[in-house]
């Protein structure tokens, strides 16, 4: 990556306050790529590996707080001018993408920091899902990005099919067509690689991401492959996440594809600012479960046609996977949802008992 100025590379008035806020001496850099215990930072004098004090490792409650790729870093030079930089601080983020870490343990995984729009790639073959792309919009938006999603592969539909694929596309969320095999429709994408701009590219294996990205550098510098003819799926060809700058002055994450995303909820409501979310402030009550309760305009919604059951019934599930996550990462909501379970089963046994009599 040729060398790029801080505004250039994204350090707005906001990083800068942050770091103003540390001291003089430390150097602001940018994190393009993170190895296990080693970090590649961009910097307006070039690239600095850069390692991370133990007293930070130690101290980090979870994975949120160590860099991540998009992450600014305030540096301190290594004792020789071959040395890696020592990481002193990470700088508050203005946004995150980030999930619930693969396995079995609850945790947190950061895909992507500082991101101002996320590029959700899907392909006009059988990996299109409705249902899979609330669920990327819920962890875009609750992270503060922008959402877009991107339908590639349009070479690969008539247009009578991208015209119904286009239609189950959850409301709300823009969608741009194209096709990175022959270019079509990337020009569209213009809008958000801007200089300075950060845009970050989520999606399954096999949904042309790196092709994309390739369209988009103007080069053929990420390894692509083939889809499987059985599933239509394809292999991770992008194996990290590392930052990149197009020659439109925007700067890129590409992230390997993801199998599953599992949400991680934050402070903020990832149902808050879709459709169905912006319906429910006007039931008649507060906290109308859409399940039946008169004045529901969720349900008023279904009924005019206004709104698919298929798009409402996907919202529900993404709800409840929240609400049970949100245990999962708070004790006290867990033992407030085991109690408020039990005085249900108490009060079920009690109807049953007197109907008994």
């Amino acid at each position: 990556m040729s060398t790029l100025s801080l505004q250039g590379l994204g350090f707005t008035p906001f990083f800068r306050q942050s770091l103003a806020q540390l001291g003089d001496s430390l150097i602001p850099a940018r994190v393009a790529v993170a190895h296990r215990g080693l970090w590649v930072c961009l910097t307006p004098d070039g690239e600095r590996t850069a390692r991370l004090p133990g007293r930070l490792r130690h101290a980090a409650q979870d994975a949120r707080a160590l860099p991540a790729v998009g992450d600014w870093v305030a540096l301190t030079a290594g004792p020789a001018p071959d040395d890696p930089a020592a990481i002193a601080a990470v700088l508050p983020r203005a946004t995150a993408l980030v999930r619930q870490a693969a396995g079995r343990a609850t945790a947190p995984q950061v895909l992507a920091a500082n991101v101002d729009t996320v590029f959700i790639v899907t392909s006009a073959n059988a990996d299109f899902s409705p249902a899979r792309l609330q669920r990327y919009r819920a962890a875009v938006t609750s992270g503060g990005a922008e959402p877009v999603v991107v339908l590639n592969k349009a070479d690969l539909a008539t247009p009578d099919d991208l015209v119904a694929l286009r239609a189950r596309v959850p409301r709300g969320l823009r969608v741009v067509t194209t096709s990175a095999l022959d270019g079509a429709g990337v020009d569209d994408l213009g809008a958000e690689l801007v200089p300075g701009a950060t845009v970050a590219l989520v999606g399954s294996s096999g949904v042309g991401k790196s092709t994309l990205v390739n369209r988009l550098l103007g080069e053929a510098r990420l390894a692509t492959s083939q889809v499987r003819d059985s599933d239509e799926t394809g292999r991770h060809t992008t194996t990290h996440r590392e930052l990149v700058a197009l020659p439109s002055g925007a700067l890129l994450i590409d992230t390997p594809g993801i199998r599953e995303l599992a949400l991680w909820v934050g402070d903020e409501d990832p149902d808050e600012a879709d459709f169905i979310g912006v319906l429910a402030r006007s039931c008649r009550f507060a906290d109308c479960t859409h399940a039946g309760e008169p004045g529901c305009a969720v349900r008023a919604a279904v009924a005019a046609g206004e709104l698919a059951a298929e798009e409402l019934a996907d919202h529900e599930r993404l709800a409840r996977e929240a609400a049970w996550q949100r245990r999962r990462q708070d004790p006290t909501a867990a033992r407030e949802h085991d109690r408020a379970f039990r005085k249900l089963v108490r009060e079920h046994q009690a109807i049953m008992k007197n109907k008994r009599r």
